[in-house]
Order: structure tokens, then sequence, then C-alpha cells
């Protein structure tokens, strides 16, 4: 199965488990791989055939600047489920990466969360 990974995106968002965490935006950092087949896409050289970066872009902005959430697995669940909607997407992997102040000094903790079409 090809992949399109899209890495690095930062967002801020109003999440965590305290009341401290979600008062001011926070930093969040997410990686997407989908899954799909871009045998057509090769051949084509259109965007028509792939699946377009920036509408995976937009799904996990609107995410993670959108409804506050305890955890980050709950984030990143969110972005599975809407990226598994966009047409050819057979499979989606979603990293969501924080660093909480609370446990500093570290680089971040991260969820990394597999789906599938059923």
């Amino acid at each position: 199965m090809d992949r399109i990974v899209i890495e690095g995106m930062v967002f801020s968002g109003k999440h965590g488990v305290t009341d401290a965490e979600r008062a001011r935006s926070q930093r969040f950092t997410v990686d997407i791989e989908v899954e799909t087949d871009l045998a057509r896409a090769a051949r084509s050289d259109q965007i028509e055939d792939t699946i377009d970066y920036r509408r995976v872009r937009a799904i996990a902005k609107e995410v993670i600047q959108g409804e506050p959430a305890h955890l980050i697995e709950t984030l990143a669940g969110r972005i599975a489920r809407k990226a598994l909607q966009v047409p050819r997407v057979r499979a989606v992997s979603v990293k969501v990466t924080k660093r909480p102040a609370s446990m500093r000094p570290i680089d971040g903790a991260a969820v990394l969360m597999r789906r599938a079409r059923r």
C-alpha cells in the first residue's frame, strides 16, 4: 500500500487533564500518514487522482484548534475518524505530540494511533 506522509504540523489548542492545561493554548505537533493507492496519480499527475495534503492538514488543524479534550488519545482518534472519511483513504496513522509543562524536561509525550476502513 502506498502512503502519503505529512509531518511536523504544529497547532495550538487548549487540551489537557488539568484546568491549567486547558486555561491557555499549548503547542501540539501532528504527523499523519494516510494509506492509499497512488498508482493512478503517479500516471496522471493530477491532484484529483490523489489525496490533497491540504485537506488532511485542515482536519488536523480543525481538531487541535477545536473542542477541548482531556487526552491526546482523544485528539488522535478524532483526527483519524475524520481522515478516514476522505475519499481514497484506506487507513490512517496519526501521531499527536505535546510537551506537558508538568513533565519537563522531556521532548514530548505522544500517542500514535492507526485506524483502517472496515
